[in-house]
């Protein structure tokens, strides 16, 4: 399954720095700051400042923060400010971050992966009640977003988070970010590996110490080993994805230099195989060569896809093997063709005869009071966890079999379906200009409401699977618009706010063996209020105009501009 980013008009190669210019590579240039964010993680390790949140900023308030804490260093603790409320889109590209900034925070909690125990969702629910005005969204990171948090309030958040086992250390800034990790690890009855004790090896060995405390930007870390390849592993900076080597069993294929964003890049296979016992040295290797040869002088060119772009996937094998393990890794298989969801929706069997059930929010959105009646649901039916995906679903682990239909009755009461609408599946959302500072447009209310739309357009419309529609606030693709089948990019049009499309998009699955960006069409922009009409009339073009079995993205990629319009 080696995938080229190939694609028709979305961006495949990434424009690399001039040769012979400093591009900030540490083994290269030297540690010499390029820029004010590589100054002031230079200065000392970002991560000291939670101490003086605790000692300093919770007593004297937000006056007393400087800037370099508020607007850089408190993201290396999951912590930013949110957008000020009432600001006109027209201003998001204008406004410095203190005149978009409000008096309240947005809190990141990494989970890492984990599969919660109930207390430890009960804390997440108490946090959102007291402190987040009933806030608390599942990221399509696994992790739960609070808003509208005083700096007052932080220290005792995280000793509650403490308390239970979770953190915000490093959930965001220029750091190996929250882990994803497949939401069935160790109970899903067709796993190949369950990545579970590599996941919470590397955590615990890495996350935290100053050694990756400072790499050039944001590392994403993905791990699976379930056959429907659940993580997103072709848009993270390293994934070890599940194969069974003919030799040496079960273990790990590497991928590495996958991100979106506004100049989107496929991952890479480098053909290596890890065992298990490797994972934990490995991740820190390719970490190691992103902190040390990372281009730190521009900060749009300092993800690793750009390095990886620079060296192509042998050299950086030959990098790894040599300068950072000290052995050869050896040559493994490929991952074989996704089956099954990775949704996980629905009711399925454990490998030990009890029974998951995956439920779907409304683009993630939950609050405090769900969460708390999520924990007391799951407690009823026999369950002591829950999981996160990377769609925005919720899954209840461990449920006795002769109590799935009471559970499924109880999360239907509180509007979490274990059987939603293809529109009400398939839809993603980031946070938007509700509380992102980098937004144009809404998009989690505005998803809502398309989708109760559309269930009412199409309700009578089979589709065989669904059309994934991905809304984002801002150029940035944190909603994963290049992957989409429809893929929306806010932006400011002239006067106007409208949506880029982005066309038949979408990573290796059941219906698609390899991974590939959408496709723009010229000039086509669609605002909020036509949003419902373009994606009604797109999908009964698609019914209408598709040959046999064809896929929304295969239809979307030979399809003429006129029928995508």
């Amino acid at each position: 399954m080696s995938q080229n980013p190939a694609t028709e008009t979305a961006p495949s190669r990434v424009r690399l720095p001039r040769a012979g210019q400093s591009k900030g590579q540490w083994k290269v240039d030297g540690h010499e700051p390029l820029n004010h964010n590589e100054e002031f993680k230079a200065e000392s390790n970002p991560l000291d400042v939670r101490q003086r949140v605790i000692d300093t900023y919770s007593k004297l308030g937000l006056e007393s923060i400087p800037t370099d804490d508020l607007h850089g260093r408190f993201r290396w603790l999951g912590v930013y400010t949110q957008r000020k409320q009432g600001i006109d889109a027209r201003q998001t590209s204008k406004l410095d971050a203190d005149a978009l900034s409000d008096d309240y925070f947005m809190m990141r909690v990494r989970i890492d992966g984990q599969q919660l125990t109930l207390d430890q969702v009960r804390t997440l629910g108490g946090i959102g009640v007291d402190f987040a005005r009933e806030t608390a969204d599942i990221t399509d990171r696994q992790n739960i977003q609070f808003h509208w948090l005083r700096v007052e309030d932080l220290p005792e958040i995280w000793t509650r988070l403490a308390a239970v086992g979770l953190s915000t250390t490093e959930a965001c800034g220029d750091t190996p970010r929250g882990f994803l990790v497949s939401p069935v690890a160790g109970i899903a009855a067709d796993e190949i590996i369950d990545p579970t004790p590599q996941a919470r090896a590397i955590a615990e060995r890495w996350i935290g110490d100053e050694s990756f405390a400072n790499l050039p930007r944001k590392f994403k870390t993905a791990l699976t080993g379930h056959p429907s390849l659940d993580v997103v592993h072709e848009i993270n900076d390293i994934s070890f994805v599940g194969v069974q080597h003919p030799e040496l069993g079960a273990g790990y294929d590497l991928w590495v230099g996958g991100a979106l964003s506004t100049t989107p890049r496929l991952a890479e296979r480098l053909g290596a195989f890890v065992t298990p016992e490797q994972a934990v040295e490995v991740w820190a290797g390719v970490t190691g060569i992103f902190r040390d040869y990372g281009y730190r002088k521009q900060r749009t060119k300092a993800r690793l896809k750009f390095l990886l772009a620079e060296w192509g996937p042998e050299k950086f094998r030959e990098v790894l093997e040599t300068e950072y393990l000290g052995y050869r890794l050896a040559d493994g298989p490929a991952p074989a063709r996704p089956t099954g969801s990775a949704e996980h929706l629905g009711v399925h069997q454990q490998k030990d005869g009890r029974a998951y059930v995956g439920f779907a929010p409304v683009v993630g959105r939950l609050s405090g009071t769900l969460l708390n009646q999520i924990a007391d649901l799951a407690e009823a039916a026999g369950s002591g966890r829950i999981a996160f995906t990377v769609k925005q679903k919720i899954l209840v682990l461990d449920v006795d079999p002769e109590k799935v239909d009471q559970l499924v009755a109880g999360m239907d009461a509180i509007g979490l379906t274990a059987h939603p609408s293809p529109f009400r599946q398939a839809t993603m959302a980031c946070t938007g200009i509700e509380f992102c500072k980098l937004a144009f447009v809404e998009t989690k209310g505005l998803a809502a409401r398309t989708i109760t739309d559309l269930e009412q357009r199409l309700g009578d419309v089979e589709l065989d699977r669904p059309i994934s529609l991905n809304i984002n606030g801002c150029p940035n693709s944190c909603a994963r618009i290049q992957i989409a089948d429809i893929g929306l990019k806010g932006q400011l049009a002239g006067d106007d706010f409208a949506f880029q499309v982005h066309l038949g998009g979408g990573l290796a699955s059941a219906d698609r063996e390899e991974a590939g960006l959408g496709r723009t069409v010229r000039g086509l922009k669609v605002t909020a209020d036509d949003l419902p009409d373009y994606v009604e009339r797109v999908t009964r073009n698609y019914l209408s105009h598709r040959e046999g079995d064809e896929t929304f993205a295969e239809w979307a990629h030979r399809a003429e501009e006129d029928v995508l319009r």
